[in-house]
């Protein structure tokens, strides 16, 4: 791998929140919006926009629904984002064997 291929990182991945957010899902079947928040030490409102931007990229799945009068909202990792992930993690591996042979 070259040093030009550092940037393969893939964007929509690469921040914070999204790579916490991911790596949480990534070993969960489904996670309720509000321990996502919490341990990623979010606002809602910021935390929904991670999200947003997750799911347009087809990475998580959201469902929201009710329990009783109180709405739940759930995240789930896709097909596509448990790849995406991978292939993430595999680069980011090719990334720090770069630095090893120096």
């Amino acid at each position: 791998m070259s040093p030009e291929k550092i940037t393969d990182l893939d964007p929509v991945i690469h921040s914070r929140v999204r790579l916490a957010v991911l790596s949480i899902l990534i070993a969960s079947e489904a996670v309720e919006f509000g321990y996502l928040r919490e341990v990623t030490g979010t606002t809602d409102g910021n935390l929904s926009t991670h999200l947003a931007r997750l799911e347009q990229s087809g990475l998580v799945s959201i469902r929201k629904l009710f329990v009783g009068k109180k709405p739940l909202t759930t995240v789930s990792i896709t097909n596509q984002g448990r790849d995406a992930f991978a292939k993430y993690v595999k680069t980011l591996e090719q990334v720090l064997q770069l630095g090893k042979g120096r």
